[in-house]
């Protein structure tokens, strides 16, 4: 919300300069955002009238003008084209400082002589003043600027534009009278208000209006006017105001209507009657139905968006925009003055759902005083009147279902504990009626307020938001910063349970960098990465290529690859830890789960470039299988995963595999799919996985183990398998009969070729055996080492080499 300084003070001008005054509204929750003065500082620069000019002897372009500045007649020399007697305009005398380079480098007027005549003064254009970039003329004053006035002051340019960054529940706060509301209660002033004293009507004149949405709008009020000039000049008072709250005048009639919403707070629209058809109706659009809007979009409605119609159709969608088709021109005589209300539930979402807003819009789906149609209407026609001239008919109001304001009990001793002020019951009462709360104290069963929130309050309506308004108006600044005092509880650690930054530790040990992406995807990686080819659909996305939910984490990271490649990444290895979302009719709301969806949090790592930083110590290689493979099963350990070989649609059909935990498949590794590396334009393929993040957490309750006095024992056996068995199989299997005594069971070795059969492979096992409490025999070791032989021969068909 931007205003003029000027325009606030009109309603409420406190003892306070411009810093005191923003800083005041800060520390009320109304946060000032930007402090601008509307000018440039300057002096020595008055209103003067050009009495004659005459052509310079000596130059062309240049004109000698005799100009009355008040105190003295001067000549001045002045080559602007629009020069001439009779008009106002800004003279800077001598010793004036203009605006220069810098602020600490004016420009000072002196006496000159200009191709031979005197020039003792300049007569100036807008950009000579810093008012604007126009410098294609002087700065015509109006007829009635009184000569000799001070031109800093004359312009108002003392004042400052000021924005204050409104949170949403501060709709009461979108208007000049809503900030002098707050800025009188902060300060103990007294507000003055705007004439809104009813207009006399002088025509009879009504136009019917039926409300058929009554849930959607509770009142509409409107006001037909005749005989106006539309085409009249908007008062410079009232355009300095709209600049100065950054909006542009239009025309008389917008002018007034966008004035009137500053000030007041209330959205009006003004229609030409000549172009109604029929009555008015409030309604809901019929689905798909069209309208052409005053900034020339043409929409397709569904039916849940409120609507103005007339015989002819939709002509507004209500409380966002009127439509082209009743738009009051330059050429209107009559028109009708609409007033409305319209709930926030109504109104909230419908212009963002077609990509695009309004004031209207910003304010009504926020919440607009309810009371206020009526004073609108009469503020807007005095102005109509004396602007445009006209003739008024009576204010007709229509009302639908109005907002229940239910009365809000605050109590005394809740409000002293959550501030932790002793702030007295009397203050209290005091700050609620500058705060213009009607409000009563009881004493049964404890002293409490009851405060029946006002129509223009939408955030008023719980307990606490009563104590924040004590806090705010009392001062937080006057609250003392004491540290907390509070019980301080121990919590057991459940040791079964590892935390996930101990996964991302190990990720980030293993060189990898984390990143963090949304959860809102395309939903083309959705297909390409999942093959999701049902998304779960976002209502209103935040961007629309960012339209449906993640049901994996690996189409970020591709797009993070690509990112890093982009801009000369040699090798690039990163991780996410993650929520993905999947659709569960199973899963009913809790604190951490929404009914419907399935949430489970993922790690997922990808790495590309090669294995390896360059260095002297080892060749460069590109980054492999085993290499991810090495570094998934460190994040895991002390679990131990099983590999499985299977296809999965983003990944190499012959260089991908499942991750098992036990018996329970837990994620995914692999190369990319090569038409994946291809459509993404990567030079070559990532290795990446994804796994479930919670069986990797579960690791148990950590085990003694005592440490052997005695020496260990390794053997080596090599089994001769068929080439379609993997090493996981038949490690999988050696360790399901391996005996206590066998501490550790890995390959070391695999071979084909000559001495191995045709389709044959040999896989060499090494076995690591130790007992605590004697020394194993060569017997021992033999009937351990039978038992894995015999398991290998049973399951797996395998024969020693």
């Amino acid at each position: 919300m931007q205003f003029s300084e000027k325009w606030l003070r009109s309603f409420v001008n406190p003892d306070l300069t411009t810093d005191q005054l923003t800083h005041l509204l800060t520390m009320a929750g109304l946060e000032v955002e930007e402090d601008e003065p509307v000018g440039v500082p300057f002096s020595g620069v008055v209103v003067a009238e050009v009495l004659e000019t005459e052509r310079h002897p000596n130059a062309d372009r240049l004109n000698v003008c005799k100009v009355n500045t008040g105190t003295e007649v001067l000549q001045i020399v002045c080559g602007a084209p629009n020069v001439r007697p009779g008009i106002k305009i800004p003279c800077a005398t001598l010793g004036a400082e203009l605006p220069g380079e810098s602020a600490d480098k004016p420009f000072k007027i002196a006496a000159v002589k200009m191709r031979g005549v005197d020039s003792s003064g300049m007569l100036c254009s807008a950009k000579e003043l810093k008012l604007s970039d126009d410098h294609g003329g002087l700065l015509e004053l109006p007829a009635d600027a009184p000569v000799g006035a001070d031109v800093y002051q004359y312009l108002a340019l003392d004042d400052h534009k000021i924005t204050i960054k409104l949170t949403p529940n501060r709709a009461d706060c979108l208007s000049l009278l809503g900030i002098a509301r707050e800025t009188a209660a902060l300060t103990g002033n007294v507000m003055n208000l705007p004439d809104v004293s009813p207009v006399t009507p002088v025509i009879d004149d009504m136009y019917p209006v039926v409300i058929d949405a009554v849930d959607a709008c509770g009142r509409f009020a409107g006001r037909v006017i005749r005989q106006v000039n539309a085409a009249a000049k908007t008062p410079d008072w009232i355009v300095e105001r709209l600049e100065r709250s950054g909006v542009r005048s239009i025309s008389a009639l917008v002018d007034v209507t966008n004035y009137v919403m500053l000030e007041l707070g209330r959205p009006l629209h003004v229609y030409d009657l000549a172009k109604l058809n029929g009555d008015i109706h409030v309604r809901f659009a019929k689905q798909d139905e069209q309208i052409l809007l005053l900034n020339e979009q043409t929409l397709t409605l569904n039916d849940d968006v409120l609507v103005i119609a007339d015989n002819s159709g939709a002509i507004g969608m209500a409380g966002i925009m009127g439509g082209d088709s009743t738009k009051a021109e330059l050429t209107t005589t009559d028109v009708f003055l609409e007033a409305a209300f319209f709930t926030p539930e109504a109104i909230a979402g419908k212009a963002r759902r077609y990509n695009f807003s309004s004031d209207a819009s910003h304010r009504f789906e926020r919440g607009v005083d309810f009371n206020n149609c009526a004073e609108g209407l009469e503020r807007a026609t005095r102005l109509i009147l004396d602007i445009c001239g006209g003739q008024a008919g009576p204010v007709k109001s229509v009302d639908g279902v109005i907002p229940a304001r239910p009365p809000v009990t605050m109590r005394v001793a809740r409000a002293v504990k959550v501030i932790g002020v002793d702030i007295s019951a009397e203050e209290m009462g005091g700050i609620f009626t500058r705060l213009g709360l009607e409000n009563q104290i009881v004493t049964e069963p404890e002293a409490a307020y009851v405060v029946t929130p006002p129509s223009f309050r939408f955030d008023l309506n719980l307990e606490e938001d009563l104590i924040e308004e004590i806090a705010r108006v009392f001062g937080f600044e006057n609250i003392p910063s004491n540290p907390p005092v509070a019980a301080a509880a121990m919590f057991s650690h459940d040791e079964a349970l590892r935390s996930i930054h101990d996964i991302r530790d190990v990720l980030a040990d293993a060189d990898y960098q984390e990143v963090i992406n949304y959860s809102f995807v395309e939903a083309r990686w959705e297909k390409d990465f999942a093959g999701n080819l049902t998304p779960i659909a976002l209502q209103n996305p935040i961007a629309s290529h960012l339209s449906v939910m993640r049901s994996s984490l690996i189409g970020g990271l591709i797009a993070n690859l690509s990112y890093n490649i982009n801009r000369r990444a040699s090798r690039v290895r990163i991780f996410e830890v993650g929520k993905v979302f999947h659709r569960d009719e199973s899963v009913v709301d809790g604190p951490l789960t929404v009914a419907g969806y399935h949430q489970p949090l993922r790690v997922a790592a990808i790495a590309w470039g090669p294995a390896a930083t360059e260095q002297w110590g080892q060749a460069t290689r590109p980054v492999d299988f085993f290499d991810v493979k090495a570094d998934l099963e460190l994040m895991a350990y002390p679990l131990v995963l099983n590999f499985k070989k299977a296809e999965h649609v983003a990944l190499h059909p012959g260089r991908s595999a499942a991750v098992y935990l036990g018996d329970t498949q837990i994620g995914w590794i692999g190369e990319l799919h090569p038409q994946l590396t291809h459509e993404y334009d990567l030079p070559s393929a990532p290795v990446l996985f994804e796994v479930e993040a919670l069986p990797l957490q579960q690791v148990g309750i950590p085990v003694y183990k005592e440490i052997a006095s005695f020496p260990p024992v390794k053997r080596d056996l090599a089994f001769v398998v068929d080439n379609t068995v993997t090493a996981d199989a038949l490690l999988s299997v050696l360790r399901r009969v391996a005996p206590a005594e066998v501490t550790d069971i890995g390959i070391f070795d695999v071979y084909a070729g000559k001495g191995i059969e045709e389709g044959k492979k040999s896989l060499a096992i090494r076995f690591n055996l130790h007992n605590t409490q004697k020394t194993l025999t060569d017997a021992e070791v033999d009937t351990v080492m039978s038992v894995f032989i015999e398991a290998a021969g049973e399951q797996l068909g395998a024969r020693l080499r």
